[in-house]
């Protein structure tokens, strides 16, 4: 509990604050609540799956399913993480698609995995629910996997203000419905009165930006593009890409026109005579370099250094600590993002 705490005070501190505004209607979280499942909180996975649930405690609404994920499955999620001699750049919460029906893990999950990764990217893949569960459902568990992400923002060594999406398809517009409809504290019990919160429930549902890959805002095959709904959501800048050859493609243009007229940034990549589904292209010349560009121009801004000079072997350092408030010593401190408080004052550094 301390940790979590912890967490949310570095936060305010650290001016990252939520571009959401808590909903007065949304069920949220207080502090009187009584939080189980700490031990979901405790430990970062470093590599492989960790389970975004605890068995027993999951929302659902959708009884007696039968799918291709067998009768114990919890929703989940893959870890792929960056070498520890290399500074992060941020996190990319990765949706493959398949209509809901299936996720197409290979093509729209670990082949993306494998190209962002390199590029320095913290790489978490969601294994969803799908059918006959509703997109609701599969919603808490991609906005769970955001908190997961979020509340272990110091072990992956990342901002926590520098986490992002990205969905192919379907898990495109799994995307957009948590950007739509499940921000900040909104949890479970708006699904299903019967789920308890938990520890993860704490922590704000948020992300710096998101990549529509061949898909948009609304519900399967349909493009929601009502410019009032969208403005009044605050959604983060959006990465639209898509195939001339794909059948959405006229859905495609008119999603990315009505977020650019709902006043959000948005970036376009067409893709000539591209079907739907191509996944990465084969390399990251597609359209992977574009998309890494496009994050880093929001996640550097979001960890702006001081344009100071700091010699953190020389300089009367009294305290130093990382991005997300641990402190460190300049002896420890690795390449990154750091707050110096000195004799003369407070700077943000950049190490390199």
């Amino acid at each position: 509990m301390k940790r979590i705490c912890f967490f949310l005070f570095v936060i305010s501190l650290t001016g990252t604050g939520m571009s959401c505004a808590e909903g007065t209607d949304n069920p949220i979280v207080d502090e009187t609540t009584t939080l189980p499942g700490s031990e979901i909180y405790d430990n970062a996975v470093m590599s492989g799956t960790v389970n975004l649930w605890r068995q027993g405690n999951i929302p659902t609404v959708t009884r007696n399913v039968n799918n291709s994920d067998g009768p114990d499955f919890i929703p989940n999620m893959e870890v792929f993480t960056v070498g520890e001699d290399t500074a992060p750049k941020g996190a990319v919460i990765i949706c493959p698609g398949g209509a809901f029906m299936f996720r197409s893990m290979q093509n729209e999950g670990y082949d993306i995995a494998d190209m962002l990764v390199p590029m320095g990217y913290q790489c978490f893949i969601v294994n969803y629910r799908i059918r006959p569960y509703t997109m609701q459902e599969s919603a808490t568990d991609l906005q769970r996997a955001i908190r997961y992400v979020k509340a272990h923002a110091d072990e992956y060594r990342i901002n926590p203000d520098n986490i992002a999406l990205v969905g192919f398809s379907a898990g495109g517009i799994l995307n957009g419905e948590v950007l739509l409809n499940w921000r900040d504290l909104t949890n479970g019990t708006a699904l299903d009165n019967s789920y308890v919160p938990d520890v993860l429930d704490k922590v704000p549902v948020s992300a710096c930006a998101v990549g529509m890959i061949y898909s948009f805002y609304g519900r399967l095959s349909v493009s929601m593009n009502d410019v009032e709904t969208l403005r009044a959501a605050n959604l983060p800048p959006a990465f639209y890409c898509w195939g001339t050859r794909d059948g959405f493609a006229g859905q495609f243009t008119q999603n990315a026109g009505a977020v650019e007229q709902a006043g959000y940034r948005i970036e376009r990549k067409i893709l000539q005579n591209y079907p739907h589904g191509y996944g990465s292209g084969g390399n990251s010349a597609v359209w992977g370099n574009d998309f890494d560009r496009f994050l880093m121009s929001i996640m550097s801004e979001n960890s702006a250094v001081d344009d100071v000079s700091v010699n953190v072997e020389s300089d009367v350092v009294e305290a130093m600590y990382d991005i997300n408030g641990r402190q460190v010593t300049p002896e420890t401190a690795k390449n990154g993002i750091y707050v110096v408080k000195r004799t003369t004052g407070t700077s943000k550094i950049l190490l390199n």
